[in-house]
C-alpha cells in the first residue's frame, strides 16, 4: 500500500467495469463488504485473462493459486447503481509468489472504455484499496515453481511486470 507522503510508484493497472446490483448492496443502500473480496477475485482472473491465459488452464495444468493474504481499507462506500472500475496490478512476482494491488474506483460510465492504465493513481474516486497475496502450489497443496511446471505462463506474467517491482 501507499504510505503516507510518499509518492506511489506507477504501476501497469488492468480495470474491469462492473455496475454495482442492488443484491451486492444491504439495507443502508451500500455495498456489503465481503463483496469487495469477491470484486478483487473478478480483477485478478480479468487480469491474467487479458495476458492470455486463464485460471482453468493453470489447473488443467496442474497448479493452484490459493488467497495466503487479503487486506482491504474502506474509505468511501460504493452505493446501488454506482459505476465502477475494479483496478488490479501485478504488485510482486516470483516463480512461487504472486501479489496483486487492488482498488474499486467509482467512474462515470463513459469512463468503462479504459481497459489498463499505467500510473501511479487509476482514474475515478477512491472506494476502496487492498490486496491479495498468493502461493504456487500443486494438487497436494505443495509449493510449486511456476517458472519449472508452466514455463511459458510464467514468461507471460513475468512481462506484465516491472522489472524493479518483482523482487
Amino acid at each position: 500500500m501507499e504510505e503516507q507522503g510518499k509518492e506511489a510508484e506507477p504501476l501497469i493497472w488492468y480495470l474491469h467495469p462492473l455496475r454495482v446490483r442492488y443484491q451486492e448492496t444491504d439495507q443502508m443502500g451500500v455495498v456489503f463488504h465481503g463483496n469487495y473480496a469477491t470484486w478483487f477475485e473478478i480483477g485478478r482472473t480479468e487480469l491474467v485473462r487479458h495476458l492470455g491465459i486463464s485460471y482453468k488452464e493453470i489447473e488443467a495444468g496442474g497448479l493452484l493459486l490459493p488467497v495466503v493474504d487479503l487486506s482491504c481499507k474502506f474509505m468511501s462506500p460504493a452505493k446501488y447503481d454506482d459505476t465502477v472500475l475494479v483496478c488490479t496490478a501485478v504488485e510482486q512476482f516470483s516463480p512461487v509468489r504472486l501479489s496483486f494491488r487492488s482498488e474499486v474506483r467509482r467512474v462515470p460510465e463513459e469512463a468503462w472504455q479504459a481497459r489498463r492504465f499505467e500510473g501511479a493513481t487509476p482514474p475515478g474516486e477512491l472506494l476502496v484499496q487492498g490486496g491479495t497475496k498468493h502461493v504456487w502450489v500443486n494438487a497436494e497443496f505443495r509449493p510449486s515453481r511456476l517458472d519449472k511446471a508452466m514455463p511459458d505462463h510464467y514468461a507471460a506474467l513475468r512481462q506484465a511486470v516491472r522489472e524493479e517491482g518483482s523482487r
